[in-house]
């Protein structure tokens, strides 16, 4: 049992998981589901207050969102962080530079330095 299962019970099967089977509590997790539900405008609400009440028991915030938000088909697309240009990798791994100190030397780093910098980085091999 994974978290988009509880998902997809509150937005659409409005099946009880736990119901069930009450040992898919330990599978149930407030924040991935919470957020799967804060990226609609009609459940964005019910999100926001069970993340303001996280004491709350488990069994119970899936009880209030299974049973508050109406059935609906809802789908959206997980947002996730962008993969870094090569450039900034390349000084990350040289300097042992964390990401922000890398942006700051790129501004100061001259087109020639980052042709050093490639070569003697490079590991042969087929390029991705």
């Amino acid at each position: 049992m994974n978290p988009f299962n509880f998902i997809d019970s509150i937005n659409l099967s409005k099946k009880d998981l736990l119901a069930e089977d009450p040992l898919n509590i330990k599978d149930y997790s407030p924040f991935i589901v919470n957020r799967g539900l804060s990226y609609f405008h009609d459940t964005v609400m019910y999100a926001n207050q069970m993340n303001i009440h996280n004491d709350i028991p488990k069994d119970w915030q899936y009880s209030f969102l299974l049973n508050t938000i109406p059935k609906k088909k809802r789908f959206s697309k997980w947002h996730k962080k962008e993969t870094e240009p090569k450039s900034l990798q390349l000084v990350m791994e040289y300097f042992n530079y964390s990401s922000e100190k890398a942006k700051e030397a790129l501004k100061i780093l001259s087109p020639e330095q980052m042709k050093v910098i490639e070569t003697k980085l490079d590991k042969g091999g087929i390029q991705k």
